[in-house]
């Protein structure tokens, strides 16, 4: 009995000495108590701050170093931490440092997959940390510019990578679990802090700084902001970013909309930051105040509490011209202290359990055998099998002598933006040399210079053409793209076609056992390759597994699993002009009237799946419920495999207009061969209402609603209706 009392004693008075170390604390400052209510801990943290110390908290780096607060700065994390700032500008400081490098968002979004997203963005977290409490680094961030909860809604979009896709629903399941990864799921205190951008409906580049994005309050709720919306009410992140463009006719930076609704019906009460030069914007470019002073109170006043420009001097004088209050900017900085505080970075509470990041573990994340696994899985899984005939795919290697490897993203991993430095890559012919082995011949040309990817392919059992965009022109100059297909950030892409195709059709002519791998950052109109190439795999940028993922699939130890989370289109000319927002008007594959080449949701497999016994939990689905759909998925090939399942609603005899086809549910299953499974997908009567502006709110609409089950959104498995009552 004896010998366990002790250790009872031992936590006991460990116990009363945290609490009397807090008691201490409080005594010098009670915002450092985090026994306190956290209203309580910011009223007394801003009595005790100057006026030009409250002003310095409205930049990137929020700091208190008179009252003992190191605070924190910005990074981006859209697929990896990019700790030395977009494109690497910062790489050069002595404190430079690897960061492990995912697929591009868009890739990541073609998984399908929540929970391995969560891991992703968890892992992106705890690099983060790292960084920031690593005695040799001490100087890293943990306010992460991400997830992009955009929508992609137009393929030409420069910034389509940094999205997950064009769907409302995908988008909003990626970005809570994004968030979820980022934030960790302690009940008081968060990982890091997921800054959601750009906010609203940013998704042109050529124009953004003057045009505005038009559209009507119910594809605000419904498409376009719905993602930002479930990131904050579900997902828990309390910070975003507003973006560069108009959003009817009102600059997004000063937008009503930011403290009308995100902060007094969504509950938004962190950060609100402007997006980089949008600021100096508003005057230079969209021309909406008369000067930066003016400019300057008016964003406080509509509800920014970040800014990524230089703002102290015009907020000053629009304080001593009586423009803007004290008492506003003091509004603005509790959201950013709130951000500190639930960072854990206003106290030293022992509960929080990532303080010995970096610390105590001092082995760097992005070293560690486990993480680049991850990055393998998640880059494989990525990975979309868009075309399989004759079933050429998976090859196998005992049957081979000779590959040739070709083409101009054969052999690099190129980043993007808003990568970081990994801290190693494996190309496409590095990943194809290894899964190999020495006992067959790779060959490699990048281009057919001399004819050389046409004579290599004749000699081969197999060519593997890698063809793509080139994900960062920068060293091009600002805004300028390699070719028109090409997209990124400040330039949208002029052309859909892969100019690298006739590359392609050289290598079939010489070899018809050609498998074309691209290697993009988007969708390609490619029709020809379509009908005439074998095999085709959709893979995106700067993975820093990206060869050893593609291996994976070509080879087979892998089964591809990926769908496409944006339709492929077969001609530019079933796009609507670029800077029409009514998605009515023929965009997205819930709108579209015209055939794709690949649909929303497709991806191929290895092996066949057979749908059968559909079935609901109730005939009726009622206001607060869900009813569960269920059915029988049996894998009836010769592999295991993975098949997300897809769950579609349409509206037959709606009173209002609704989307002809939507995606309500979705799930990623793993069945070996010769096996069946139960599948069973949630559908809650929150997903299916819409918003009438009238009443101002959502609204569910009695009736019937049709649905169907499938591998895509083209794809009708099994179908059947549901009364909503």
């Amino acid at each position: 009995m004896f010998k366990f009392m002790f250790p009872l004693k031992k936590t006991a008075l460990l116990v009363l000495f945290c609490l009397l170390q807090l008691a201490m604390a409080a005594q010098i400052h009670p915002f450092r108590n985090p026994l306190l209510p956290e209203e309580d801990r910011l009223d007394n943290l801003i009595s005790l701050m100057t006026r030009e110390e409250k002003i310095a908290c409205l930049g990137t780096r929020i700091a208190l170093p008179r009252l003992g607060i190191k605070g924190t700065r910005t990074v981006e994390g859209l697929h990896g931490l990019a700790w030395s700032g977009p494109a690497n500008w910062a790489v050069k400081g002595k404190f430079a440092s690897p960061t492990t490098t995912f697929p591009q968002a868009i890739g990541l979004a073609q998984m399908w997959d929540p929970e391995l997203l969560r891991r992703i963005a968890s892992l992106e977290a705890e690099e983060a940390r790292f960084l920031a409490q690593n005695a040799r680094f001490g100087n890293g961030g943990l306010i992460v510019f991400a997830p992009n909860a955009d929508l992609g809604r137009d393929i030409r979009w420069g910034r389509t990578e940094e999205c997950f896709g064009e769907d409302a629903f995908l988008a909003a399941t990626l970005t809570t679990a994004f968030v979820k990864g980022l934030q960790g799921d302690h009940p008081r205190v968060w990982k890091t802090a997921s800054l959601m951008k750009h906010f609203l409906a940013n998704s042109n580049e050529n124009v953004r700084t003057i045009n505005s994005s038009d559209f009507d309050e119910r594809l605000f709720r419904e498409y376009y902001g719905y993602a930002f919306y479930k990131g904050i009410t579900e997902g828990g992140s309390r910070a975003y970013m507003a973006a560069y463009n108009k959003y009817n006719g009102i600059p997004c930076t000063v937008h009503p909309v930011l403290k009308n609704t995100t902060v007094n019906e969504w509950g938004q009460n962190g950060i609100i930051a402007t997006d980089g030069g949008a600021f100096g914007l508003l005057v230079s470019a969209h021309k909406y105040y008369p000067d930066l002073t003016v400019a300057a109170a008016e964003c406080i006043k509509a509800g920014i509490t970040m800014f990524l420009d230089n703002y102290r001097e015009p907020l000053n004088k629009a304080l001593e011209a009586n423009l803007v209050t004290e008492k506003e900017i003091e509004w603005a900085i509790r959201g950013n202290l709130r951000v500190l505080l639930r960072l854990g970075l206003l106290d030293e509470a022992p509960d929080n359990p990532y303080t010995a990041i970096g610390v105590t573990d001092t082995i760097a994340p992005w070293t560690k055998p486990e993480t680049h696994q991850l990055v393998r899985e998640a880059t494989a899984r990525s990975v979309v099998l868009l075309k399989n005939e004759p079933r050429l795919l998976p090859l196998d290697k005992n049957k081979i002598s000779r590959v040739a490897v070709l083409g101009p993203r054969a052999d690099m991993v190129l980043s993007d933006w808003y990568a970081g430095t990994p801290p190693y890559a494996v190309s496409a012919l590095a990943g194809i040399r290894s899964a190999f082995g020495p006992e067959v011949e790779i060959t490699y040309a990048m281009s057919n210079k001399a004819d050389s990817a046409v004579l290599l392919a004749r000699n081969a059992d197999v060519a593997i053409v890698c063809v793509g965009n080139h994900p960062l022109g920068y060293s091009l100059g600002w805004g300028v793209n390699h070719v028109a297909s090409d997209g990124r950030e400040e330039v949208d892409r002029q052309a859909i076609t892969l100019e690298q195709e006739d590359l392609v059709k050289l290598v079939l002519q010489a070899n018809p056992h050609t498998v074309l791998v691209v290697v993009s950052s988007f969708p390609y109109a490619i029709p020809w390759s379509a009908q005439h190439v074998p095999a085709i795999l959709h893979i995106a940028q700067s993975s820093q597994e990206l060869g050893n993922g593609l291996a994976d699939v070509l080879l087979g130890k892998v089964n591809p699993s990926g769908k496409v989370a944006q339709t492929w289109p077969s001609s530019i000319d079933h796009l609507p002009p670029i800077l029409d927002y009514n998605i009515r008007n023929n965009r997205t594959y819930m709108y579209t009237r015209h055939e794709p080449l690949f649909p929303f949701g497709f991806g191929l497999s290895y092996t066949t799946f057979a749908w059968s016994a559909l079935k609901t939990s109730s005939p009726v689905l009622r206001d607060g419920e869900t009813v569960n759909i269920s059915f029988t998925l049996e894998n009836t090939g010769h592999l295991d495999g993975d098949e997300v399942a897809q769950l579609y609603i349409s509206f037959p005899g709606s009173a209002v207009e609704r989307p002809p086809l939507a995606l309500k549910g979705f799930q990623r299953v793993t069945i070996p061969h010769g096996k069946n499974m139960e599948v069973t997908i949630p559908l809650k009567a929150e997903d299916l209402k819409y918003w009438d502006e009238n009443l101002h709110a959502f609204i569910l609409e009695k009736g019937t609603v049709s649905f169907f089950v499938g591998s895509s959104s083209a794809d009708r498995r099994l179908t059947g209706t549901l009364a909503v009552r």
